[in-house]
């Protein structure tokens, strides 16, 4: 009889692990207590029942090549970055490939996950769900937790002395949908990530002013890189992270930092990182742009309100404030699960790799999704879903609780006493994270070995970019398209540009185009046989030729 596994949520990373149970040949069960599947990627007009949803005019940070499902690419019409509708629809399409939704409760709100009392022989749980008032209880072999990141909205209002004296409207980023209402407003945008920027930017059109205060800076990047291609494409290569490793950390910081300010200088525009301050990156492609146009005004850190004003920490005060946006991020917990898991649950420390709390001496239950990676958090939920379910299976193995517990328990320890560096609130660098995991599955592509067997496939692996793809070339899990779908990965990338083709300009890119690619194979070739045919070997000393000939292969192949 197939193990049952709970999967709690059907968004992005319920899905993928409903998906990786069947793979597996176990019974999920999934609970969702919305009505329909996509978690916060589902667009509802107002946020009364609790869940965190986009805004309407949220766009992907992630190209669609890097953030789709390892054995399932986007259409190839469908745009690189794309509207949360048309990633739903995605999400949809996903779910009715692979025929998830049968296994969904939909309008089910998990109650309660508890140990049974043989757990340590058997390692399961007692389920306790409810469905419009109808409570169920249910007995499951293993638990997968996929709800997310974004449950609670974090806001900070003890942090600001005054707040409660102002008079204008005061909400959090979870609340907005629109910039419907703003309109010839002053508004005050507290909080400089990937949200805080998009909305400080939507608003400039219409707010008669917005106010952008960060206390710590950051970089900003576009989604397009250095030929318009997608950003994420072009950085995220095995390549790049070999580089990485190599190099000291002061040329690397100082590389990155001088690519980064090539678009525009950080300083200038206020966005520079705070002396002392963990740098961050968000991705925007107008906020530039509003800065220079004067609809957005950079300020720093507020230090006091008043009832129409705000002061700030440079000394400056904005008067008239008739919104302040609190863009402060969430804070996630788990009210089914009970202490001491519950806490240590929401200690990065306390979970092996990001997935499995260090103190249950049977692993059975997974937490899935809360992780945040430089790269795609779909790629990075799914590859924990698959390991999950092996795990679970006993395909793979894990440390013994005792030795996890310890482990973790010294590294906080030491975090606590200074003595270590706490890189809990960190990114995960993303082809680090990925082949750690896939290390442990035995999916993590052999570079070497593909050079030998298939030299195309692991140019494109190791010098192209780093997509899902590439972990389904081998191990558990092979999917037989993984090969095609790399070598296809820019004809996707470019087919939704090219919706206007000019014949003339065409031609001359593509000529441009093979020029490049066999013009170096081509002159090689061309030597070697004017070589050979005439008596220039006769007139060159071979030592002389065994050098030129190794440099000429190296042109050839660089």
């Amino acid at each position: 009889m197939a193990k049952r596994v709970a999967v709690i949520g059907a968004g992005v990373s319920g899905l993928s692990s409903i998906k990786c149970c069947l793979d597996e040949d176990l019974a999920p069960t999934c609970f969702e207590r919305s009505n329909d599947i996509g978690g916060l990627w589902k667009f509802t007009e107002t946020s009364k029942d609790g869940m965190t949803r986009v805004y309407k005019s949220l766009v992907t940070n992630v190209c669609k090549e890097m953030s789709c499902y390892s054995d399932f690419p986007f259409q190839e019409d469908y745009p690189n970055f794309m509207k949360q509708e048309k990633f739903w629809d995605y999400l949809q399409e996903f779910a009715e490939h692979f025929d998830l939704l049968k296994y969904v409760r939909f309008r089910t709100t998990v109650c309660s996950v508890t140990k049974r009392p043989d757990f340590s022989e058997t390692g399961q749980w007692d389920v306790v769900t409810e469905t419009e008032g109808k409570l169920d209880r249910a007995i499951f072999d293993a638990v997968m937790v996929c709800t997310g990141h974004f449950l609670n909205p974090r806001l900070p209002l003890e942090s600001f002395p005054g707040i409660h004296k102002f008079k204008g409207q005061i909400l959090h980023s979870q609340e907005y949908k629109i910039p419907t209402g703003f309109q010839d407003k002053r508004v005050l945008v507290i909080g400089l990530g990937n949200t805080g920027g998009d909305i400080a930017v939507e608003l400039s059109r219409t707010a008669a002013q917005v106010l952008l205060s960060t206390r710590t800076g950051t970089w900003v990047i576009s989604r397009s890189s250095n030929g318009g291609y997608p950003f994420n494409m072009m950085t995220t290569r095995r390549r790049h992270n070999f580089t990485a490793q190599v190099l000291p950390s002061c040329v690397l910081k100082w590389s990155q930092e001088r690519g980064l300010n090539k678009r525009f200088d950080h300083t200038n525009y206020g966005l520079n990182i705070t002396k002392g301050k963990k740098p961050k990156t968000i991705v925007n492609d107008e906020l530039p742009t509003c800065i220079l146009c004067g609809t957005v005004t950079m300020k720093t850190s507020v230090k006091e309100f008043t009832e129409t004003s705000a002061l700030f920490e440079d000394g400056t005060v904005e008067e008239n404030i008739d919104v302040v946006i609190f863009t402060t991020g969430y804070t996630f917990s788990f009210p089914f699960l009970e202490e001491p898991l519950k806490s240590l649950c929401t200690k990065k420390t306390f979970l092996y790799k990001l997935v499995f709390p260090s103190n249950l001496e049977r692993t059975t239950l997974a937490m899935i999704g809360f992780i945040s990676l430089t790269g795609s958090i779909l790629a990075g939920t799914e590859l924990q879903a698959r390991w999950a379910t092996r795990v679970f299976k006993g395909l793979c193995k894990i440390p013994p609780s005792q030795k996890l517990m310890a482990e973790a328990t010294k590294k906080e320890q030491l975090i606590e006493r200074g003595l270590m560096k706490d890189t809990n609130g960190d990114k995960l660098d993303y082809i680090s994270y990925m082949d750690e995991l896939a290390a442990c599955i035995g999916t993590k592509p052999n570079v070497p070995l593909l050079f030998l067997k298939d030299p195309r496939l692991a140019w494109e692996v190791f010098f192209g970019p780093c997509t899902p793809y590439q972990y389904r070339l081998m191990g558990p899990g092979k999917w037989d398209g993984a090969r095609n779908a790399i070598l296809t990965q820019w004809d996707r990338t470019l087919k939704p540009l090219k919706t206007r083709i000019v014949p003339d300009s065409s031609k001359a890119a593509s000529m441009s185009h093979y020029l490049k690619a066999w013009g170096a194979p081509i002159l090689l070739a061309s030597l070697l046989l004017i070589c050979k045919s005439s008596l220039f070997l006769k007139l060159v000393p071979e030592k002389l030729w065994d050098r030129i000939c190794p440099y000429l292969i190296s042109i050839w192949r660089g």
